[in-house]
């Protein structure tokens, strides 16, 4: 179970899971009609902006001494992770507006960036879980394109919502079970991504 546990938090981590959101949105909703080459492009700049970014200012913080722990499970070492991930997030949405990419999609890096600021906020007095925050954010931004029918044919998207719903589930799970949170964390968490994200993405 320990094992398992480790194994969702790192896949499901939140560097990744921005990344995991737009490849599902380029691939498998009727942005999947753009050029492969196109769609693996602008994939791997998203990645570079909100995971490499923010994993590379991790790395320089544990150098100098202001960060101990690369997982940053101490609530007082994550105020300038979270600051570092919001300004990515938001740089990764103006490139993709520069892109052409439409509003939803990058207005779910709006959403996103304003959920970090929520969890720098509350992170000051109380330690949110930005795991939850970030399949939040992902749950929202599928509940969208199920909203709006833009699913690629042949993609059922209520099949997606309903994993969605269940990773966030297990994750959470995991991140207590872990000792990472407790449940309200966790809940809190999945509230915030999810909320930004989709009142953001409703623009």
């Amino acid at each position: 179970m320990k094992l398992l546990s480790q194994i969702l938090s790192t896949v499901l981590s939140p560097l990744f899971v921005p990344t995991y959101a737009v490849a599902l949105s380029l691939f498998f909703t009727v942005l999947s009609a753009v050029p492969a080459p196109v769609k693996w492009t602008v994939t791997g700049v998203c990645f570079a902006i909100t995971c490499l970014v923010p994993l590379l200012a991790i790395i320089v913080l544990q150098r100098i001494g202001l960060v101990k722990d690369p997982g940053l499970n101490e609530r007082n070492e994550r105020l300038i992770p979270y600051v570092v991930s919001a300004l990515s997030y938001g740089a990764c949405a103006a490139y993709l507006h520069t892109a052409h990419a439409p509003s939803w999609l990058w207005l779910f890096m709006v959403g996103a960036a304003a959920a970090t600021v929520v969890c720098a906020t509350v992170n000051l007095r109380w330690k949110i879980s930005a795991h939850l925050t970030a399949i939040g954010g992902l749950t929202a931004i599928v509940f969208r394109i199920l909203d709006m029918h833009l699913a690629a044919p042949g993609v059922n998207f209520m099949l997606v919502a309903m994993g969605a719903v269940l990773l966030a589930g297990l994750l959470g799970t995991a991140r207590i079970y872990l000792g990472r949170h407790t449940l309200w964390q966790t809940l809190a968490g999945m509230a915030n991504g999810f909320v930004c994200v989709y009142l953001i993405s409703l623009i």
